[in-house]
């Protein structure tokens, strides 16, 4: 079996609201491994979302043991932590949070600012990760000169810059049409390929089919988790 990079052992969030106990995670024991393609699925409310905080270094569990490439995250640092956010996770989210001044290649520079890599390096490596995910064409635009599509295409860059082993992407589609969220599927697909680690959360049924393996989150727990036998394949996978 693959190596495991991504383990969970009881996990467990609870927030205090008023006097009132919300349990978000109830004992969420879960194995991801190196060049796995995850889909968190489930619907609003059932947990994924907070899973995913926690195991993107959001959120602190309330319980239980999160172990992240032979390491405890419980006994990381902050700087640490900030490092595992910066460089060994990428995180695509839904709403793409990209700079509004800043042109695409600015946007997809930013995590390597922040891990101070020097600026002719940071100007080299954007440029690469633009052209992986087709948008070498379009890398001087600001996000409002592109399309949906093409803005998570920048978020998908920005989230590959540093190398990271592992894909966070939270709804990726969310904001998207059918057509589109194909293609970013299909981009997905090409970067696990590649030997990327992939984890989408969805509560689309159609999205979680991308996946190759599936786990089912309902009232904050494991429903179900199990490979995908019926992978939505791409007989082209459009850049």
């Amino acid at each position: 079996m693959s190596e495991s990079i991504i383990s969970l052992s009881k996990i467990a969030r609870e927030y205090l609201v008023g006097t009132e106990h919300i349990y978000a995670l109830r004992n969420i024991t879960l194995e991801i491994y190196k060049n796995d393609y995850v889909a968190l699925m489930g619907p609003s409310g059932s947990g994924k979302s907070t899973l995913m905080n926690v195991i993107g270094c959001l959120d602190t569990p309330s319980g239980g043991e999160y172990v992240l490439n032979s390491k405890s995250v419980a006994r990381m640092s902050d700087d640490e932590l900030a490092e595992v956010r910066n460089k060994d996770i990428g995180f695509v989210f839904q709403t793409f949070n990209l700079l509004p001044r800043q042109s695409a290649l600015e946007n997809v520079m930013l995590p390597l600012v922040y891990a101070g890599i020097p600026k002719a390096l940071r100007k080299q490596k954007a440029e690469h990760a633009l052209e992986q995910v087709g948008l070498k064409d379009r890398m001087h635009h600001r996000p409002n000169e592109l399309s949906g599509g093409q803005r998570q295409r920048v978020a998908i860059a920005r989230a590959l810059v540093n190398d990271p082993a592992i894909i966070l992407a939270d709804e990726p589609t969310g904001n998207l049409d059918s057509k589109t969220s194909v293609e970013i599927m299909g981009l997905f697909e090409s970067i696990h390929q590649s030997g990327n680690t992939i984890i989408v959360v969805t509560h689309e049924e159609d999205i979680a089919q991308y996946a190759h393996r599936i786990v089912r989150i309902k009232d904050g727990t494991v429903e179900r988790d199990y490979m995908n036998d019926n992978i939505r394949t791409f007989a082209t996978i459009s850049k």
